[in-house]
């Protein structure tokens, strides 16, 4: 089980991670940085916001608390990018630092109690918080994306009006256990 637990979120970071790829490379510079109102962030703030958080919570995992000394979070939500490459290279940046961290994690690590702003977690507890907040935010990105892009979106997933199609196609094959993302 434990095995099958690592396999699982280190498949389900992979995917949330390629769907705000996926996004980014629909995306000009300057939709990037488009807010579309005052209460709004932009797309590149949520990924500051994201990747902060990557190097606070991932950094050290183990050994130190996931709320470190040094992360601004209030800064994450002023912008400080000035192009698409250093949006890029912070998400990368973020997502290189958590699976530096996870990886190497083995199911004797799965009952480790670390903290988060001096909150006990289990890595298990604090995996799955960090799997829901980073799903949480790229949903928002992509959101955005399609608010901004319109009809120039391209689907990440099952365009509109082809579930039939696709479901058809899906049950015409042997029953098989995988990974839902092995297909993607």
């Amino acid at each position: 089980m434990s095995n099958s637990y690592l396999n699982s979120v280190r498949k389900q970071f992979t995917y949330y991670k390629e769907l705000g790829d996926k996004t980014f490379a629909q995306l000009s510079e300057e939709q990037l940085f488009l807010s579309l109102n005052n209460e709004s962030n932009s797309i590149a703030i949520i990924v500051k916001h994201m990747a902060g958080n990557m190097l606070s919570r991932w950094t050290n995992f183990l050994t130190e608390d996931g709320e470190k000394e040094w992360r601004n979070r209030d800064a994450e939500f002023i912008n400080s990018f000035r192009t698409k490459q250093e949006v890029l290279d912070y998400w990368n940046k973020g997502w290189n630092c958590l699976f530096t961290a996870l990886n190497p994690l083995t199911s004797d690590d799965l009952e480790t109690i670390i903290y988060i702003r001096n909150h006990g977690h289990t890595v298990v507890e604090a995996i799955n918080r960090q799997l829901c907040h980073y799903s949480y935010h790229v949903g928002q990105i992509v959101s955005l994306a399609k608010l901004i892009l319109d009809a120039k979106w391209q689907s990440l997933s099952i365009p509109k009006g082809t579930s039939k199609q696709y479901n058809a196609e899906k049950f015409s094959k042997e029953k098989t256990r995988k990974h839902f993302t092995d297909d993607l």
